[in-house]
């Protein structure tokens, strides 16, 4: 009789073989034998993949396509991309829909087709690449897998891009197409037939196509370019593992973005790395709330597509996500710590922060469960009376109450938070590490690992070592653990910056490794911790080398009133001073308590006001202080502060697209604010002190 393994694909075997908690004791990852060299660390590997990295989870699966093409094969109706319709009578979101994986099979291909078709009567023919600009919904993945049928190449445009960096992408990477955006086609994902009371004459076609034919441009719907490939009667183009699957531009925080060219092989191998130990299967439901144009976005979905999941996309407004979450019910959902600290800050007001029976019990739940995923013996986040009686509570309001694994990945996220958000949801929550030029995929913690203030091993497809950075101080030497700069390699790594040679050799060791410029140690389990960043470290006039986002972390971390940071350093200056903007929800009663009168959320004015008062001012400090204890020197100690509401912005291009900040535009705009507040130190330093 054929078991229930192995009746499974090949690809979700060899994930199952390898889930399970890493054994206690064993190391995450192993160095390699002989493998050290003078100024580096030796190769490290996940400890499950000593003898080879993987490229792929199947022979017979070498391209993104073709893990579509075979989910589509074996679950044809299974439930694949969701969303939340708009019921305009009602004037709200509705339930859920499904396309199945059979419909979306047919629609890529239909759109894949009359790409192609409607390219070659322009006389445009051979890989090009569709400029893709759309939010989070299923029309983008029909794109995305439209592209690869006809070994096209997609390049995303995010939603929040200036007008010149969308047009140095759009000419940089020579797009004759854009879904929903500016170029020689124009494909919107929304139907352009004349809505109830519209003639064909006032129809958004009509008004749409009239102005674009000024332009020299011409405007389809997707239904439009769908139906063209159908009568075409094209069929597929698969792809070859070394195509270009897509060009994905990085949000440079100085100048314009590099295109970083990533192959169907490194998607192929992205998505093999994190299906090994997930266990996820076609009954898990994916949360799709990051920018879909966002790699580690991308790579997920892929990893879902490939276990034959369902993927259900958020209906846009972040602020009503956890309405979303509450009706999909997701068992897998990968996030940012941007959300995580929201999330937390929420969670806190409303449990441990509240006063009576709710608030000690919340407390003492909260305490006891902390000592527990502690303990050096036998950590778990799991309580047999208070995950019944707190937890499932809390978890189900915010619709997590049926996660398996939840992630966090794109920047740092505070060990503490880690923990409280850990005894709370009923999976596992990983921090990881990656990057565009990874695939996203490249470092993650290991189920059944309790720690925190690091990311974990290396995945199966990528190797690691460390790279002396004598200029900072850090060395391969370094005890009681090795530092450096991490370097990367494996299947997952991008190929090149598109059109870019200069940038490409700068980022490449002779031997092959990519230099992430993050700086890294590896403690005694093989286990990895980003402690650094090599391009945005500060010198003190007294020659103390200070790492801002660092501190920015602890701040933000301890502060739930602060929504964003700017901490600044000049080389002549021997302190630092921070810009800090605030959320008005959190920052208003926290600041209502201070002056002791009453500041409403959503009274904006008033909230500016109390921003400048100096008794907020002392108050965040004292916060500030106390965040800082252990954690910070006292030379990494902001001293004077400036308290806004949204300083940093996309608008103001302070904010890459990815909402990274862009700290050489951050201190031009705010070059007045910062000499101020210096000068405000100086005052406060040369004040006379009362003697005892």
């Amino acid at each position: 009789m054929t078991s229930f393994l192995s009746s499974k694909p090949l690809h979700l075997r060899k994930s199952q073989e390898n889930a399970g908690p890493v054994p206690k004791g064993q190391a995450h990852a192993v160095p390699l034998p002989n493998s050290k060299r003078p100024g580096r660390t030796a190769v490290y590997r996940n400890w499950r993949f000593q003898d080879a990295l993987v490229d792929t989870l199947d022979p017979e699966v070498r391209t993104v396509h073709e893990i579509f093409e075979q989910t589509a094969k074996r679950l044809p109706h299974q439930p694949y991309l969701g969303h939340r319709p708009w019921n305009s009578s009602k004037q709200a979101w509705g339930p859920y829909q499904y396309l199945d994986y059979e419909t979306v099979q047919q629609r890529r291909a239909a759109f894949g087709a009359g790409l192609v078709e409607l390219h070659a009567r322009q006389g445009i023919t051979g890989p090009f690449g569709v400029g893709l600009w759309c939010p989070n919904r299923p029309e983008w993945q029909i794109t995305d897998l439209g592209c690869m049928s006809q070994s096209l190449y997609s390049v995303s445009l995010y939603e929040t891009l200036g007008p010149e960096t969308t047009e140095f992408i759009i000419n940089h990477a020579s797009l004759p197409c854009v879904v929903t955006s500016l170029t020689h086609f124009i494909i919107t994902v929304e139907s352009l037939e004349p809505a109830e009371n519209e003639t064909q004459e006032t129809s958004k076609k009509a008004l749409l196509s009239s102005l674009a034919s000024e332009a020299g441009l011409q405007i389809l719907s997707m239904s439009e370019v769908e139906a063209v490939g159908s009568k075409s009667g094209r069929p597929c183009n698969p792809p070859q593992p070394n195509d270009i699957l897509t060009i994905n531009y990085t949000s440079g925080t100085t100048g314009m973005p590099k295109g970083v060219v990533l192959e169907h092989r490194n998607g192929v191998a992205a998505a093999s790395a994190s299906l090994c130990g997930t266990s996820i299967t076609e009954t898990d439901i994916f949360a799709s709330y990051l920018p879909a144009a966002h790699i580690y976005e991308r790579m997920m979905e892929q990893l879902a597509t490939w276990a034959g999941s369902r993927i259900a996309y958020f209906h846009g407004n972040v602020l009503e996500l956890v309405d979303d979450l509450k009706i999909m019910k997701p068992t897998i959902f990968p996030c940012v710590p941007r959300l995580w600290n929201r999330f937390g800050g929420v969670i806190k007001s409303n449990t441990v922060e509240q006063p009576g029976i709710k608030g000690a019990l919340s407390r003492q739940v909260v305490s006891t469960k902390l000592a527990n995923i502690r303990r050096k013996d036998n950590p778990t986040s799991k309580h047999m009376l208070y995950d019944r009686i707190w937890s499932k509570k809390v978890a189900s309001a915010l619709g997590l109450q049926n996660t398996r694994m939840l992630a966090s990945g794109s920047a740092p996220l505070d060990p503490g938070l880690q923990q409280f958000l850990q005894i709370i949801v009923p999976g596992r929550l990983l921090q990881g590490y990656g990057l565009t030029e990874s695939f996203a995929a490249s470092i993650t913690q290991l189920d059944g690992d309790l720690s925190v203030n690091n990311v974990g091993a290396p995945v199966c497809a990528i190797e690691i070592c460390l790279l002396s950075v004598p200029d900072m101080e850090y060395t391969v030497d370094d005890k009681p653990y090795p530092r450096g700069e991490l370097l990367l390699r494996g299947p997952a790594v991008f190929r090149e910056y598109y059109k870019n040679p200069e940038e490409t050799a700068k980022s490449f060791t002779e031997d092959g490794w990519f230099k992430t410029g993050d700086i890294a140690q590896i403690d005694e389990l093989g286990r990895t911790a980003i402690i650094d960043r090599r391009k945005n470290v500060l010198k003190l006039a007294q020659g103390e080398y200070v790492s801002p986002e660092k501190i920015e972390g602890v701040y933000l971390s301890q502060c739930n009133y602060l929504a964003s940071a700017f901490v600044h350093g000049d080389s002549l200056q021997s302190s630092l001073v921070g810009i800090f903007g605030v959320s008005p929800d959190f920052f208003a009663p926290f600041a209502s308590k201070i002056i002791g009168t009453p500041i409403s959320p959503t009274d904006i004015a008033a909230v500016k006001s109390a921003c400048q008062n100096e008794k907020v001012k002392a108050a965040v400090l004292r916060d500030f202080e106390r965040a800082a204890k252990k954690k910070l020197s006292g030379f990494e100690k902001v001293k004077v502060l400036s308290l806004m509401v949204d300083p940093f912005t996309v608008d103001n291009e302070c904010l890459t697209p990815t909402l990274k900040l862009k700290r050489p535009f951050a201190a031009k705009k705010f070059r007045t604010e910062l000499d101020e507040l210096y000068k405000i130190g100086l005052e406060k330093e040369s004040r006379p002190k009362a003697k005892l």
